[in-house]
């Protein structure tokens, strides 16, 4: 059975991948996800705010008695927050690449431009296969347009494709008024790749104590179906490579993204929950069920049911709107 599959212009001997995680924190975790037979690993994200407080901190270090960033200071996550600093985040790259011999990809996560863009050549410098940008942003404001959140995600990938020749995935969340417009876009400012989608952690209320309470709560099979969609009518319309990222549990969710024109699918919830060898599993899972289905190649399979074979994939959904509303019945 040929499970190779193309993604980022990695050639990959299947599509499972480790997506960002804490994982890759640990050396000894990193290899055993190797030997389940993960096809690449993806690095958690460097964040803006982290480079943007050492920086501070630096900045405090040498003037003690400035008080310039005093307020920006106030908001940005302390340094013990973040498990690897910038530059132990890039020798971590070098310790992943010497240890495994899969693709490493670096990720950055920010919304707007800037020095800590820099960081993206220290990955290309430290061995990265390819860079994820993850553009997770969550508008407050009223007077911020979607325009301008859009033109400045634009500008973010812009800058990081003139800076590196690695290829760029950009991670997107699916609360975009025309997504498909907007991946276009990003593909045209320079991104290669789309990964569908950033999970939103929500805060809760803690009603008793009247604080406001974080929480992480791993991903449900049902949070596939949102991305399977997405998938369907994007691969084949706007051209790139396609990651899904959030859902995929079970050997029959990998199937379901491919099939939607997925090239890699990236697990993270199903290996916190049962350890990195839970990939080799839904690894074995995959090959049977093809095998069982009389497939070839992974590569048959691939974008068999995207909506490029609908003549018009918005009465598609409108009808399947439709359908689901009125065909619900309740039972005394």
């Amino acid at each position: 059975m040929d499970l190779h599959t193309r993604y980022l212009g990695l050639e990959l001997p299947h599509p499972l991948i480790v997506g960002a995680s804490p994982l890759v924190d640990d050396l000894v975790l990193v290899q055993r996800c190797v030997d389940s037979g993960a096809a690449a690993i993806v690095m958690h994200s460097l964040f803006e705010e982290q480079v943007q407080g050492e920086a501070l901190a630096r900045d405090a270090f040498h003037d003690a008695h400035a008080h310039s960033h005093a307020e920006a200071a106030t908001y940005l996550p302390r340094a013990a927050e973040f498990r690897l600093g910038p530059d132990e985040y890039l020798e971590q790259i070098r310790r992943i690449r010497r240890r495994v011999p899969v693709p490493v990809i670096a990720s950055l996560n920010g919304t707007t431009r800037g020095s800590w863009l820099e960081y993206a050549t220290g990955m290309e410098q430290a061995g990265a296969a390819a860079i994820e940008l993850n553009l997770y942003e969550l508008v407050t404001d009223c007077d911020t347009t979607g325009t301008s959140v859009e033109a400045r995600a634009l500008e973010v990938v812009d800058a990081v494709r003139g800076s590196v020749k690695l290829p760029i995935a950009v991670k997107l969340s699916p609360f975009y008024t025309s997504l498909p417009n907007f991946a276009a876009a990003l593909v045209g400012a320079g991104a290669n790749g789309l990964v569908l989608f950033n999970r939103f952690y929500q805060a809760d209320i803690d009603v008793e104590r009247l604080e406001v309470e974080r929480s992480l709560h791993l991903s449900e099979r049902s949070e596939l179906l949102l991305r399977l969609r997405w998938l369907a009518i994007l691969s084949g319309r706007v051209q790139a490579s396609y990651a899904i990222s959030g859902g995929v549990h079970e050997a029959t969710d990998a199937v379901k993204a491919v099939m939607a024109g997925a090239n890699a699918v990236q697990l993270v919830s199903a290996l916190l929950r049962h350890g990195p060898e839970r990939l080799g599993a839904i690894l074995r899972d995959l090959r049977e069920w093809l095998e069982q289905h009389e497939y070839e190649s992974l590569e048959q399979l691939h974008g068999s049911i995207n909506l490029r074979r609908c003549p018009d994939p918005r009465a598609f959904e409108r009808a399947n709107y439709v359908h689901v509303l009125q065909s619900w019945r309740f039972e005394s």
